[in-house]
C-alpha cells in the first residue's frame, strides 16, 4: 500500500499491517497513545471487523480495509458529515480506478457506494474524545453472498483493481473531498456532489428506523444530511438515521 503523493505532500500518515482485529480499533489505539493523524491504518485482513449497527463485516483478503484517523476535524455538530465526504472520496477512487464502472456507481444514503445497485462499499464513523475514525471497506476481490442488501465487488463487476491501486486513488480523492468540505463550511458543495450520484432519488423508497419502518419519496437530502422523505399523506419526515431499502421490496427482500 502506498499513499499519493498529494497526501504525503499534505502531512498524511501510513500504517499497514497484515491483520488486525479492526482497522477502526487500532486506528483509535492510536489516537489513545496521542497520535494526531492524519493517519490511515490500513490491513490486509481483519479478523473482527465491523459495520454500522454492530453489524459483522466480512474480512477476506483482496479486499480494501482502511481507517483514516483525524483529530477535531471539525466542529462536533459537523463531524457525522464526514461520511457524506468519505462516501465521494470512495466514488472518486473506484470512478478513476475502473472507469468502465462509472455509469454505474451510486450512493446509497448515507454512506454505501453501489454498483449496479449492489453494495461494494461500506463506511463506518466511530469517535472518541475528539478523535475521529473514519472506517472504509471495499469490496476489491470478494463480497458476501445472501445477505439482505444486495452486494458485490470490483471483480465481479468486470473491473480488475487491486486494494492497493484503489488505496493510492483514495488516499489522493480523500485529501480532495476533506478541503473542499472545510470542517463543514463546505457541506453544501459536498450535498450537492452527492445528491448528483444519489440512488433512488425521488423515487420510493423505505426505510428501516430502529423501532420501525416507513415508507415515501426520498425527496432531497435537508442542510445537515438528513434524509427528507414525504410520506404517502404528503407529510415530510427527517431522518437521521436508517436502512434505506427500495420500496419495491418491501415485504419481499431489498433488491
Amino acid at each position: 500500500m502506498e499513499l499519493d503523493g498529494s497526501a504525503a505532500k499534505a502531512g498524511v500518515k501510513l500504517l499497514t499491517f497484515e491483520e488486525l482485529t479492526s482497522t477502526n480499533a487500532r486506528a483509535l489505539e492510536e489516537a489513545r497513545r496521542g497520535e494526531r493523524g492524519p493517519l490511515w491504518i490500513v490491513a490486509k485482513t481483519q479478523s473482527a471487523g465491523r459495520g454500522r449497527r454492530g453489524r459483522e463485516w466480512v474480512s477476506k483478503p483482496g479486499n480494501l480495509y482502511a481507517t483514516l484517523l483525524l483529530a477535531d476535524p471539525a466542529p462536533g455538530s459537523h463531524v457525522a458529515q464526514l461520511s457524506f465526504v468519505a462516501a465521494l472520496a470512495v466514488h472518486d477512487a473506484v470512478a478513476e480506478t475502473a472507469a468502465m464502472l462509472g455509469p454505474h456507481l451510486t450512493l446509497k444514503w448515507p454512506n454505501d457506494v453501489l454498483c449496479g445497485g449492489a453494495k461494494l462499499s461500506g463506511i463506518l464513523l466511530e469517535g472518541e474524545g475528539n478523535a475521529v475514525a473514519l472506517g472504509i471497506g471495499v469490496n476489491c476481490a470478494h463480497h458476501p453472498e445472501g445477505t439482505e442488501y444486495p452486494a458485490t465487488d470490483l471483480n465481479a463487476a468486470g473491473a480488475h483493481v487491486t486494494a492497493a491501486g484503489l488505496f493510492t486513488a483514495l488516499s489522493r480523492a480523500m485529501v480532495v473531498r476533506i478541503a473542499q468540505w472545510r470542517r463543514g463550511e463546505g457541506f453544501a458543495e459536498i450535498r450537492a456532489a452527492w445528491l448528483k450520484r444519489a440512488d433512488g432519488l425521488n423515487k420510493p423508497i423505505r426505510v428501516r428506523l430502529h423501532d420501525r419502518e416507513t415508507a415515501g419519496l426520498f425527496e432531497t437530502l435537508d442542510e445537515t444530511g438528513r434524509l427528507v422523505l414525504r410520506r404517502p399523506d404528503g407529510a415530510l419526515e427527517m431522518i437521521a438515521a436508517g436502512d434505506v431499502f427500495p420500496l419495491r421490496a418491501a415485504g419481499v427482500e431489498p433488491a
